[in-house]
């Protein structure tokens, strides 16, 4: 999982799957970025708790602990997750979050993160035969459907074809989109 910058600047999270090469972009708000850059990269430590930390502290105060994270589908443009929690007494709860919070709360606790299989046929980014792309900017974006000369600001992908084009996103790492910096 990685923080990037879109090419208009707008937070994406992005989770790769662990023994494959698919990815799911997940555009979230500042906030959550910064949230989860402050778990992802020691020199941005928050200088005071953020409330992912202390739904954490409470959550350890009374005794249960982050089981895992689900990221469990997508409507209208809105992804949703399940935070699963363990209580003191072994009950195992899946609480409705945001997958922003839910993200930023599973790094603080060192829980996994899993996304339904269905989110990475259906969430990555996708590259008609035309050499069309969907998917960059986001669910639901103003642009749709974004010719291949418009796609990438930061490199000029003209020359290749629908193929080559998907073997170079599939080959490009997180980074590659932009590093977020709050």
């Amino acid at each position: 999982m990685s923080l990037a910058l879109d090419p208009k600047g707008s937070p994406v999270v992005i989770l790769r799957e662990l023994d494959g090469e698919r990815v799911v972009p997940i555009w979230i708000g500042h906030t959550e970025a910064y949230s989860i850059l402050t778990q992802l990269e020691e020199d941005h430590a928050a200088v005071r708790p953020l409330s992912q930390d202390l739904i954490l502290s409470v959550l350890k105060c009374l005794g249960g602990e982050v089981v895992k994270v689900n990221i469990t589908g997508m409507q209208s443009s809105t992804f949703y997750a399940e935070l699963i929690l363990r209580g003191p007494d072994g009950e195992v709860v899946s609480l409705d979050a945001r997958p922003s919070d839910s993200i930023a709360v599973a790094l603080r606790a060192g829980a996994v993160i899993f996304a339904e299989e269905g989110l990475l046929e259906d969430g990555t980014i996708k590259i008609a035969t035309d050499g069309t792309v969907s998917g960059l900017f986001g669910p639901g974006s103003d642009e749709g459907n974004l010719a291949l000369p418009d796609m990438l600001a930061f490199e000029d992908l003209r020359g290749l074809g629908p193929e080559e084009l998907q073997e170079h996103l599939r080959r490009l790492n997180p980074e590659d989109f932009g590093r977020f910096n709050p």
